[in-house]
């Protein structure tokens, strides 16, 4: 008999275990680790990006900056402003009188003198009314010395009982009246002159003339809007500008001493050369409040006229010099704790050192305490900087800041010198 094939049996898989403790604890590990190194990593990189120049480096690489030794000079202490030239006098050449305007005897942008005779209107109206009011004049004065002849045959007959009084006293009216009229006469007679002269048109300044307006041929009429032209006074000359109202007491110090407070006048790109130089003349009695600052002027004498009328300028007003210890306005800087400079030190450091600055110019400014004279300060590259920082100065010699390639180079020389001739 066959024996009965047994069934196969299933085979019995092992159930998958659970993730042991320690390699849990392992795994975590690891990530801490890399989250650690990632984050020294960036800090490493943001600390090494933030380090000035001068302090990277093996042998701590030099940063190349400008430099300038403190000194002890006199600084003027200036008022900058814009300026307009402003005449002494500006005067519209209007007619007295109307008529035909006969004669123009100036040309156009002249320089003109004091009573100098511009132009002339038909005079012959005038002239004739001037022999009228003569006439009437010279008329009425016989009839004066004729009343007045009357009047005294009038009193010896009262004094002889021959006439009444009363045709005394009508005599003596008439006589007044007749004075009065050639009171009259005269102020015609006079008014006829003047119209007579206002037929010539004098300069009543001197100055500069402008284009003329009218040409001759044409009919004027008295104290028209226009006027014929324009005569500007161009010696001495005013330029106005505003001044900051803090420094108004200053100014008025400096008056109150009786010391001229120099002006220079200098052209719209501030070149070396002024165009004039003059002396301050007055501060106005009130504070512009939109501004913050007072109305001045300063009177140029403008020989050769370099100042024209209107023209902006640009004013430097000097109040007054102090003795101070000075520096480049580039060398002077601003940080948490105020004012600071760069010193360079001996051994080519820079030590940070607080300072108080004083008055300053475009170019230099005042320092009233932290400084000496000589000391060299940085005014170029103080950005890329910090307090002992090493620095190179302008002029060093490169080779000499580099300590690091000092002995490369002597092994390098000695070797040479070893190497046997061939």
């Amino acid at each position: 008999m066959s024996s009965p094939i047994p069934e196969p049996t299933p085979t019995a898989h092992p159930a998958p275990r659970a993730p042991s403790r320690r390699r849990r604890w392992l795994g975590s590990l690891l990530a801490l680790l890399v989250v650690l190194g990632l984050a020294w990593g960036a800090w490493y990189l943001i600390k090494r990006s933030g380090e000035p120049t001068g302090a990277r480096g093996f042998g701590g690489a030099s940063s190349t900056v400008g430099h300038a030794a403190a000194r002890r000079a006199e600084l003027p202490i200036v008022i900058d402003a814009l300026g307009t030239v402003t005449p002494l006098a500006t005067i519209t050449l209007r007619p007295q009188v109307g008529g035909v305007l006969t004669e123009v005897l100036y040309q156009e942008g002249q320089s003109v003198t004091k009573g100098q005779l511009l132009a002339r209107i038909d005079p012959r109206p005038y002239e004739q009314a001037l022999m009228q009011a003569q006439g009437t004049r010279v008329r009425d004065e016989a009839s004066l010395e004729a009343a007045r002849v009357t009047l005294a045959r009038y009193r010896t007959l009262l004094t002889q009982d021959s006439i009444a009084r009363q045709d005394v006293d009508t005599q003596a009216a008439l006589v007044k009246q007749l004075e009065g009229t050639v009171i009259t006469d005269r102020a015609a007679e006079a008014a006829a002159k003047l119209n007579l002269d206002y037929t010539r048109i004098t300069a009543p300044v001197a100055g500069r003339i402008g284009l003329r307006t009218v040409d001759p041929g044409n009919i004027v009429t008295a104290n028209a809007t226009t006027g014929i032209a324009v005569i500007t006074q161009m010696n001495p000359i005013d330029v106005q500008f505003a001044v900051p109202q803090d420094r108004v007491p200053d100014i008025q110090a400096q008056l109150a001493k009786g010391e001229p407070l120099p002006v220079k006048a200098l052209d719209r790109v501030r070149s070396a050369t002024p165009l004039d130089t003059g002396v301050f003349s007055t501060l106005d009695n009130i504070v512009d409040t939109s501004t913050g600052t007072v109305r001045a002027k300063a009177r140029f004498a403008n020989a050769g006229t370099p100042l024209f009328p209107n023209q902006f300028v640009n004013v430097q007003m000097t109040l007054r010099t102090v003795d101070a210890i000075v520096v480049p306005v580039t060398a002077v800087r601003t940080g948490p704790n105020g004012n600071f400079v760069y010193v360079v030190n001996e051994d080519r450091t820079v030590s940070m050192r607080t300072v108080k600055r004083g008055e300053s110019t475009v170019d230099v400014v005042a320092i009233v305490d932290g400084l000496k004279v000589g000391e060299d300060v940085v005014t170029e590259g103080g950005d890329r900087l910090k307090d002992g920082a090493r620095v190179l100065l302008q002029g060093d010699n490169p080779a000499a800041q580099r300590p690091a390639n000092g002995p490369r180079t002597a092994r390098g020389e000695g070797s040479r010198r070893q190497r046997p001739p061939q």
